[in-house]
């Protein structure tokens, strides 16, 4: 590693290694956080000692003053504390959207120094909001850049930051949800149609195609995730304008895998994703998806994943009216291939390497 000398110890043994995952809040739903558990179970798999650091929801250290929507940004030495005997800090998010300058910018002199990958999830350009903004992301001689799609590292690279591709992976294959406690838990009987947008609701989430998507398939339309940004007055709108029936939220109780397992199909309507995680949850859990043309999902549809349009829903009817099992075996295949535990360790050991960990 050139320039400035990082504080970290390199560490030759990985066993030794210790890793804190930073992000603004952890343990939810959302896909910064699901991604960043991935992480955290593929690491520790690997031998490596692994501490989450959030400033909201679960995580070994809560530091309140990093959650996105403070007031009072973390005391750096607040942050530093919580990274002591760290080798490697896994940021995810912070430093990529300015959600919060102020928390990004604490986090940021906390890590002076050391070494840390920068997980881009998201980043400026790609909203409207903070398209005009400059500067971002940060950048330290002792920070590798690591993007979750080979669209975003290209986008980078032409901003001047050298970034590395690293898809999502799982450290273990989910379980097969619960197809009958799943649509007993919301109530759809058994040869009602059901469709399953699993997001959040925000603008970019495109729920009135996942709407409009499930009226055309006489289906119930059904959304997990909660109204964020600002959004909860339109999508409310939205809900009561659906000439279906529509479900919300997640039953407690219940896992995102029995979700899956009670849809008959997925929906993942959204403009724009970083990714977008259904792309592979959908191919694991055996369920076609009906997914927009945004960058990414066409980058990763190149690996042979065969989906079905939201904007026309004729071939997802005609794959309902005569249904080919090999069309979800082969996605099933891929996503195992390109997504599976192999896959994550293999990316995870080089991005060790990269940091100098190895």
């Amino acid at each position: 590693m050139s320039g400035k000398q990082c504080y970290s110890t390199v560490c030759h043994s990985r066993a030794a290694v210790t890793v804190a995952i930073l992000s603004f809040r952890l343990g939810v739903a959302d896909g910064v956080s699901v991604a960043a558990a991935q992480w955290v179970a593929g690491l520790r798999r690997m031998g490596c000692q692994v501490r989450t650091v959030a400033g909201a929801g679960t995580a070994d250290h809560l530091v309140p003053g990093l959650a996105f929507d403070v007031r009072r940004p973390a005391r750096r030495r607040d942050i530093e504390a919580a990274l002591r005997g760290v080798d490697l800090v896994v940021v995810e998010n912070v430093c990529s959207l300015p959600m919060n300058p102020p928390v990004t910018e604490a986090v940021v002199q906390a890590l002076h120094g050391r070494r840390a990958v920068l997980r881009h999830h998201d980043l400026p350009w790609e909203r409207e909001r903070y398209a005009h903004l400059r500067g971002w992301p940060p950048d330290h001689t002792c920070w590798q850049h690591v993007a979750i799609s080979q669209h975003s590292a290209a986008e980078l690279g032409r901003r001047g930051i050298d970034a590395t591709a690293v898809y999502h992976g799982y450290a273990r294959i989910p379980r097969r949800g619960d197809r009958t406690a799943g649509r007993a838990a919301v109530g759809v009987a058994a040869r009602q149609r059901l469709l399953l947008q699993p997001t959040r609701a925000i603008p970019r989430k495109n729920v009135a195609a996942g709407i409009a998507l499930a009226q055309a398939l006489d289906a119930v339309y059904w959304l997990t995730g909660p109204a964020e940004e600002g959004y909860g007055a339109q999508l409310a709108d939205l809900l009561a304008r659906a000439r279906c029936p529509v479900l919300r939220g997640l039953p407690g109780g219940l896992r995102m895998a029995d979700a899956y397992a009670a849809a008959d199909a997925v929906v993942l309507p959204s403009t724009w994703e970083g990714f977008g995680l259904p792309l592979i949850e959908s191919a694991l859990a055996g369920r076609p998806l009906a997914v927009n043309d945004y960058p990414v999902a066409r980058e990763v549809a190149r690996l042979g994943f065969a989906w079905f349009p939201v904007d026309d829903p004729a071939p997802l009817a005609a794959w309902f009216a005569d249904p080919d099992p090999a069309l979800l075996a082969g996605n099933r295949a891929l996503a195992e291939q390109h997504f599976g535990p192999a896959a994550l360790t293999s990316r995870l050991s080089d991005t060790l390497t990269r940091a100098g960990l190895r």
